[in-house]
């Protein structure tokens, strides 16, 4: 079975050939970060704009690399929410019509699911039930798998999600958009334990996330070194700050992976491929519970988790009605 896959939720414009739910035939992503990157973040106008210019090249780069014919489709799919309303529209609107056209199933995809469907998609030894966390630009969700396809929502951001938190934090120390990897890189030079910055507690028992307080943090940490005169350690608070980050994250997990009693635990999302993030929660060694993380190229927004993430789906008779509209605010 050959599936198209399309991906618009936000700033990149991607399209998929995956064959069976797991052969990877082609992946191709569009960037839009240079467009964005002199407004320090995504203008969802220009975004959508973008999608509508490079969809029709990437979708026929994809068929290209794949060496697949349109004609030869067996069904297609499309992230349909959540994420910018405008973006969404561009990508569900030609897979409806490509599917129309032709005649084959049209599946609409949960951004957020494919994300964490894309460990199904690599590793076959996953299996629920598990605690499976998602760490966006957008979400960072804690999930409860009790099954394939069936998901609790144990814990959310109460503010920034954490993604959002490295592109303001990054902002604030000129480090540029997007955010997540200029820390990143930065922090390498810096000492992740020179700066105290605080660890948001809740007086409630709860498995929520918050990251504005360490960002207040950092923002008044710099105000104050400004006001004397002083030179900002750049580095230093970047490695704290995402220190702090890979820390709240972790303490999270381990509660939920043993509120749970799970022995796995799968990752997704852009910011499950910071590399620091990843070694940080490898060495905490949570006993007995095994850790999957998407390769790095699936981490971030592609075509291949929605094209992956749409093939049970469609072996179950699971097709979406043409009719199906984008829900930028979708949950799981």
């Amino acid at each position: 079975m050959l599936i198209l896959g399309i991906e618009t939720s936000c700033d990149e414009t991607a399209a998929a050939i995956v064959e069976n739910g797991k052969r990877t035939l082609s992946n191709v992503v569009a960037s839009q970060v240079e467009l964005h990157q002199k407004f320090q973040g995504i203008v969802p106008e220009l975004a959508s704009r973008k999608h509508l210019e490079l969809i029709i090249p990437v979708i026929k780069e994809a068929l290209k690399e794949g060496g697949v014919k349109l004609k030869n489709l067996d069904a297609i799919a499309a992230t349909y929410g959540p994420g910018l309303l405008g973006s969404l529209l561009v990508g569900l609107t030609i897979a409806k019509g490509i599917a129309y056209t032709l005649r084959i199933p049209f599946v609409g995809i949960n951004h957020l699911e494919a994300h964490l469907y894309v460990n199904f998609f690599q590793y076959p030894q996953v299996t629920p039930p598990l605690v499976g966390l998602i760490i966006s630009g957008g979400h960072t969700e804690l999930i409860y798998l009790s099954k394939e396809g069936e998901y609790e929502v144990l814990g959310t951001t109460r503010d920034d999600a954490a993604g959002e938190a490295f592109d303001k934090v990054a902002r604030i120390l000129n480090l540029g958009y997007p955010g997540g990897p200029a820390i990143e890189e930065i922090a390498k030079k810096g000492n992740p334990h020179s700066i105290p910055l605080p660890l948001t507690h809740f007086k409630e028992d709860t498995l929520d996330f918050s990251f504005s307080g360490i960002k207040t943090a950092v923002l008044y940490y710099v105000k104050g070194l400004q006001k004397r005169g002083e030179l900002i350690p750049t580095a230093d608070l970047a490695a704290s700050f995402q220190l702090k980050v890979a820390q709240m994250l972790t303490q999270n997990l381990s509660k939920a992976a043993h509120l749970k009693k799970v022995k796995q635990i799968i990752l997704g999302g852009g910011v499950s491929s910071n590399l620091f993030l990843r070694s940080f929660l490898e060495k905490e060694k949570l006993e007995g519970i095994k850790l999957f993380f998407p390769s790095l190229e699936l981490c971030t927004d592609n075509a291949a988790m929605v094209a992956a993430c749409a093939y049970p789906k469609i072996k179950k008779g699971k097709a979406s009605p043409l009719s199906l509209d984008a829900q930028p605010n979708l949950s799981l």
